[in-house]
C-alpha cells in the first residue's frame, strides 16, 4: 500500500510519510501468507542453489510468533524439506532476535566447522488502526546460510553490546498489536547506539573511519539517519545532510518500500546496501541491531572475494516490484479478515502467489502448502 493511500484516510499531507519517516510504501502480506509461508520461500531459494547438506540447525527469530509452544522453525524444517536431524528453534527479542540468531549460529559453527546453520528472521509489523505506528507496518523475511566457509561475507569481532530494562515497546499476549511509547523508545534506541558503540570500543573495535558502511535497524527510515547522527557527533564528525545521505541511502532503499520488518529489518538494509553500494570487498561494514525492551549489539561483518556473484539484486527488486498495489479499503479488509481463536474450522481464501501459503485452519492447527 502506497502511504498516500494511507494519508487520504487521515488526512494528513502525504510528506508526512514520505519526508518524515522516510517511507513511500508498506508491504501487507495477504490472508494466506504469515511469517511461515514468508519464511519457507526466504529458505529455500538458499536450500536450491547451496543443498541441504550439513544443516542441522534452523534458527527462527521472530516477534509474530504463531504459537506460544511450538516453534515456527518445525514448519518451515518440514516445508522446505530438511532432515529429520535437525534441531529447530524461535528466538524473541523485538528486533534484536534475528542478530542474536546469527550469533548464535557462528558459535554453533565455531564448535563443529562442518555443520551449517540455517537463519531466519521473518515477522508482520502490525500497529493499531488510526495510531501513529500504523505509517510503519510492513513485513518481510531474511534467510541466512552460516558457516565456515562464507560465500557473501565473514562475521568480524569484537561486538558491543547493551542492554536496559526500558518499556517503550511491547506485546502482552492478550493483545494482536504491541504497545509503543514512541518518543521513549526513540530515546532508548539512540542511547543504545551511543552505549553500544562505546562498549564496541572499550573492546578493541575498529575505528569509526574503517567503516565502508553503516547498517542500522530501520523501524522507519528516518530513524537509521538520527542514529547515524547521534553516532557522527559522538565521533566528532559533522553530520551534514551530503554525509548522511552518502552513509545511509543505500542501506534504506528496500526499507523505504516494504516498511519495518522487525527482526528481518536490519538484513533488509544490509541486503540494500550489498545491491546498490560499489564493491566492498574487503571493506567492513558496521551492524547495528536494536530490539526494544531493550537489547543492541554493535558489530560488523566483511564481505569476501567474489561476494557479488552471489547477489539476489534481481530478485530482490522483482520481489518488490511483484506486489500487488491496494487501495486502503482493501487494506482495511485484508486487516479485518482474522483466523479463528476458537478453535473453529476455516478454509483460507487463495491469494498468494507465493511458492507457501497458509491453506486452512483445523483442529487448532495451521496447515500449510506448497507449490512442489
Amino acid at each position: 500500500m502506497d502511504l498516500a493511500e494511507l494519508a487520504r484516510h487521515t488526512g494528513a499531507e502525504v510528506n508526512k510519510y514520505y519526508v518524515g519517516l522516510g517511507q513511500t510504501a508498506q508491504t501487507v502480506p495477504a490472508p494466506d501468507e504469515d511469517i511461515v509461508t514468508m519464511a519457507a520461500a526466504a529458505a529455500r531459494q538458499i536450500v536450491a542453489r547451496h543443498g541441504a547438506d550439513g544443516i542441522r540447525t534452523v534458527l527462527f527469530a521472530t516477534e509474530s510468533g504463531i504459537d506460544q509452544s511450538k516453534s515456527a522453525a518445525v514448519y518451515v524444517q518440514d516445508l522446505i524439506g530438511l532432515s529429520a536431524a535437525t534441531r529447530a528453534v524461535e528466538l524473541k527479542q523485538a528486533c534484536y532476535g534475528g542478530t542474536a540468531a546469527l550469533q548464535l549460529a557462528a558459535g554453533i559453527v565455531a564448535r563443529d566447522p562442518q555443520q551449517r546453520v540455517l537463519v531466519i528472521a521473518a515477522d508482520i509489523a502490525k500497529y493499531d488502526l488510526d495510531s501513529a505506528g500504523e505509517a510503519t507496518q510492513g513485513g518481510a523475511a531474511v534467510a541466512m546460510l552460516v558457516s565456515a566457509n562464507p560465500a557473501l561475507a565473514v562475521l568480524d569481532e569484537p561486538v558491543g553490546l547493551y542492554t536496559a530494562n526500558v518499556q517503550d515497546f511491547w506485546r502482552p499476549n492478550y493483545r494482536s498489536t504491541p504497545m509503543v511509547d514512541g518518543k521513549l523508545s526513540i530515546g532508548a534506541y539512540l542511547e543504545a547506539v551511543e552505549q553500544a558503540w562505546k562498549d564496541y570500543e572499550g573492546r578493541g573495535g575498529r575505528g569509526f573511519a574503517e567503516f565502508a558502511g553503516f547498517c542500522y535497524h530501520q523501524p522507519f527510515t528516518k530513524m537509521a539517519y538520527k542514529a547515524h547522527t547521534r553516532l557522527l557527533e559522538l565521533k566528532g564528525v559533522e553530520p551534514t545532510a551530503a554525509r548522511l545521505y552518502a552513509d545511509l541511502s543505500p542501506t534504506a532503499v528496500y526499507n523505504r518500500m516494504i516498511g519495518n520488518s522487525y527482526t528481518a529489518s536490519l538484513y533488509v538494509a544490509l541486503l540494500s546496501l550489498l545491491d546498490h553500494a560499489e564493491d566492498l570487498t574487503g571493506r567492513p561494514v558496521a551492524m547495528f541491531s536494536y530490539g526494544s525492551g531493550a537489547v543492541a549489539e554493535l558489530f560488523s561483518l566483511t564481505p569476501v572475494p567474489g561476494y557479488r556473484a552471489q547477489l539476489r539484486t534481481a530478485g530482490n527488486r522483482a520481489a518488490i516490484a511483484g506486489r500487488e498495489p491496494i487501495s486502503y479499503e482493501n487494506y482495511r479488509a485484508v486487516r479485518d479478515f482474522a483466523l479463528p481463536e476458537d478453535g473453529a474450522e476455516l478454509t483460507v481464501p487463495a491469494v498468494t502467489a507465493s511458492p507457501f501459503r497458509l491453506t486452512a485452519v483445523s483442529g487448532h492447527s495451521r496447515i500449510y502448502g506448497a507449490d512442489r
